[in-house]
């Protein structure tokens, strides 16, 4: 998981630097083709970073809400199996529906 994490931060950056040239690139060019392209880059530039943020963001939730789900459904295991008597009033019920 540490590699394809390390080649796709290189691969993302790789992406970025090549926005930033192209952009450099198509402001010195005058044409209309690379006025054009100028605009395409620079809106590249600006969606392609908030989409890996964003993208980021979203995994990071999703890890931490299935691993919270996980570490519920191990706790709901370890009382299940031990005796009724044993648990008090003042111990939260945790049903698997509150985690959804």
């Amino acid at each position: 998981m540490k590699k394809t994490k390390q080649i796709l931060a290189i691969i993302g950056v790789v992406l970025l630097v090549a926005l930033y040239v192209s952009t450099l690139v198509f402001a010195l060019i005058g044409s209309d083709f690379a006025t054009n392209c100028l605009k395409a880059s620079i809106y590249a530039t600006v969606v392609v970073p908030v989409l890996i943020w964003a993208y980021t963001m979203v995994y990071r939730l999703l890890k931490n809400h299935y691993s919270l789900r996980e570490d519920l459904d191990s706790i709901k295991k370890e009382a299940s199996g031990q005796d009724a008597s044993a648990k008090t009033s003042n111990e939260p019920n945790i049903k698997k529906e509150d985690c959804e």
